[in-house]
This record gives C-alpha cells, sequence and structure tokens, in this order.
C-alpha cells in the first residue's frame, strides 16, 4: 500500500473535558480521552449523540464551551491544533468540474503540501485508492463510492498526523473498504492517529471505543 510520506510528529491527541453547547443546549459534556500515535478509536453512539458533533469541535469547526484539545509534542500546543488534522466528514467536498488528478493536485497545493515530492503524493493518492484509471475524469460524474475514495485520497495526498473520519465506510462496498482499512492501518504503524465516528467495525484496525450517551440532540 502506498502513502508512505513521512509525518509531522505528534505524540498524543489530547481531548479534556470537552463540552459542545448548539442552539442553546449542550450537546456534549465533559468528553474526556487521550489518544498516543498509532492508537485509533471508535465513536459510537445512537444517531443524534453528538458524534459528528464531536469530530467536527476537535477539528475545530465548531466552538468547544469548555475543556480543549491538544497535540501533544508537535509544537502546536499554543496554536490551532487543527492545522495538523484532516477531517472527512459526509460531504466529499469535490468540484464537479475538477478532474479526479486536478482535484488532487489541488487539495496538495491549498492544504500546504510542501512542493518537493508533491507530484510522487498525488500519484500514491490515486494507486491507494485504485483511482488512477478515473484520474483524468470529472468528479461529476463519479459514482458515489467513487466519490468517497477521492475524498479519502486527500490524506495521501498531504501528510497530517491525525484523521478524523465520519461513517468512513459509508457507500464503500467491500474491496473498497478493505482498501480504506488497509490505509488507516498504515497510517496507525507509522505512528499516526485516527477517530472515526462509526456505526460499522472499521476494517483493518481494532480501535479504542468511546460510547456517546443517546440522549443528545
Amino acid at each position: 500500500m502506498s502513502g508512505s510520506a513521512a509525518l509531522p510528529a505528534v505524540s498524543a491527541l489530547a481531548v479534556r473535558d470537552v463540552g459542545v453547547v448548539r442552539g442553546g443546549r449542550r450537546v456534549l459534556d465533559g468528553v474526556d480521552f487521550r489518544l498516543a500515535a498509532g492508537q485509533a478509536m471508535a465513536v459510537t453512539g445512537e444517531n443524534g449523540a453528538g458524534k459528528s458533533t464531536l469530530l467536527r469541535a476537535i477539528a475545530g469547526l465548531v466552538p468547544i464551551a469548555g475543556g480543549r484539545v491538544a497535540l501533544e509534542g508537535s509544537g502546536l500546543d499554543d496554536g490551532p491544533a487543527a492545522r495538523a488534522m484532516h477531517y472527512v466528514g459526509h460531504l466529499d467536498a469535490l468540484k464537479p468540474g475538477l478532474t479526479v488528478a486536478e482535484t488532487l493536485r489541488f487539495w496538495a497545493c491549498f492544504l500546504g503540501s510542501p512542493h518537493d515530492g508533491r507530484h510522487r503524493r498525488v500519484e500514491e493518492a490515486l494507486d491507494s485508492l485504485d483511482l488512477a484509471p478515473l484520474a483524468d475524469l470529472p468528479a461529476g460524474l463519479l459514482s458515489a463510492g467513487q466519490r468517497r475514495r477521492l475524498a479519502f485520497a486527500r490524506l495521501v495526498a498531504v501528510p497530517r498526523p491525525v484523521w478524523l473520519m465520519d461513517e468512513p465506510t459509508a457507500a464503500l462496498d467491500a474491496a473498497s473498504a478493505a482498501r480504506l482499512g488497509a490505509l488507516m492501518a498504515g497510517h496507525l504503524g507509522r505512528g499516526g492517529i485516527v477517530v472515526a465516528a462509526t456505526h460499522d467495525n472499521l476494517p483493518g484496525v481494532d480501535p479504542l471505543r468511546l460510547d456517546l450517551p443517546g440522549d443528545a440532540a
């Protein structure tokens, strides 16, 4: 499996007593865990428990009402931890007029991948998610599963140590799910961290588990 680029050093992701208030109601309260480099966590719970909200809070996409998110050993303890994270949500964030290859080249530039080695990482991303045969196809013509694979390809094109993944196996067939599992396992083996909100097992990964209460909105 490709995707062997070195990751920025991070020794742990620490989520300390995090709470989130949305619409005047506390959605999350006192969420607390620490993942060391090489560890994964599956966030589970009923619909509405706040799984997606937790990922977005860790990524800095929604404000937290209390607590702290920090990357230990990253040199970012006093800055936005999200700079060392990838968040892949339900929406695949694709421009329909860009080809698969153009999409990855755009992400490699926009997300700050250094110029040296950028072309190689784009090629690795295409190979890792079995997208090379589709490289010249506009994203707007892709199937749901192909779009999902393209969304994950940026994790290879732009190496970052923390992956936040919302229902990562949604729309993937068995072969694509296995390929994604190998990608996650490789990321963990290089000292990366994975947090996934999921109703399913994570293929190829034996994660810790965080079960959120089911009474959140």
